[in-house]
C-alpha cells in the first residue's frame, strides 16, 4: 500500500517501550512525528534516536509528540536506549514501537506483504525500506513523508521547520518558499483575492501576478 499526503494514517495497536498503545488514541489532539528504523543497534539510526531525544521539547512546544519504531521486539529496544544515551547523552524518554511481527511496517507500506511475520534473522539491509517518516496532524492524516537512504542521516532540524509550516499553513491561507524558517515573508494563496489579501494581512507585495508576498501572520 502506497500512502500520500492526506491520507488517513493507518490505525493499530503495538506494544511499545511505554506500555501498549492505540495509535489513533495516543495521538490525541496533537500531531505526531513517527520515524522508522530497519534494526536495533544499527550506526546511524543510533545517532538519530539520540537526536532526536535531545530534541523533544522543541517538538513539545509544537504540540507534537515523538515515538520510533524499528523491526525488532520491545526487549531489544529497551537495551538500545543504554547505548544511544551513551552515544548523544540523551535519555530516549518517548515510545519505540516494537515490529517483531513485521505488522506496522507493511501496515505503512515499508515493507511488502510477502516479507514473512518475523523480524528473527533479518538483516539491516532486508528491511532497508523502513527508513520512512510521517508527520500526522490531529486528524489523523498524514502531512508529510520523507524515506531516507541508511547511510544518510537524517536532518531533524529540517523536520521541525516543516512542521512549523504545516502548522502555520493549517491555521492561514498561506504558503512557504523554499528555504523559509519562522519569521520570514510567506506567500499568499491563490484563493485569496488581492481585496482580501489588503484586508487580511495588511498588504503584500506582488512578485510576479501568480506571486504575493505578505509577513509571516501571528
Amino acid at each position: 500500500m502506497s500512502l500520500r499526503i492526506n491520507d488517513t494514517a493507518p490505525d493499530f495497536t503495538a506494544d511499545t517501550t511505554e506500555g501498549r498503545i492505540n495509535f489513533h488514541e495516543w495521538i490525541g489532539d496533537g500531531y505526531v512525528v513517527l520515524f522508522s528504523h530497519p534494526k536495533d543497534f544499527t550506526p546511524v539510526c543510533t545517532t538519530e534516536l539520540g537526536v532526536m531525544a535531545g530534541l523533544a521539547d522543541e517538538f513539545a512546544k509544537r504540540n507534537a509528540k515523538i515515538i520510533g519504531i524499528s523491526v525488532d521486539p520491545v526487549e531489544d529496544h529497551h537495551r538500545w536506549k543504554a547505548d544511544i544515551e551513551s552515544v548523544s547523552g540523551n535519555s530516549v524518554n518517548y515510545p519505540m514501537i516494537g515490529d517483531g511481527d513485521l505488522s506496522v511496517a507493511k501496515l505503512y507500506g515499508m515493507l511488502p506483504a510477502s516479507d514473512g511475520s518475523s523480524s528473527v534473522g533479518r538483516t539491516p539491509m532486508d528491511n532497508a525500506t523502513v527508513r520512512s517518516v510521517f508527520v500526522v496532524g490531529p486528524d489523523k492524516k498524514i502531512k508529510l513523508t520523507l524515506t531516507y537512504p541508511m547511510t544518510t542521516g537524517r536532518n531533524f532540524d529540517e523536520l521541525l521547520r516543516a512542521l512549523d509550516s504545516i502548522q502555520l499553513t493549517a491555521n492561514h491561507q498561506v504558503a512557504t518558499p523554499a528555504n523559509w524558517v519562522q519569521g520570514e515573508d510567506v506567500i499568499i494563496t491563490p484563493a485569496v483575492s488581492n481585496d482580501e489579501a489588503k484586508s487580511r494581512f495588511g498588504g503584500f507585495e506582488s512578485v510576479l501576478p501568480y506571486l504575493r508576498k505578505t509577513r509571516q501572520p501571528q
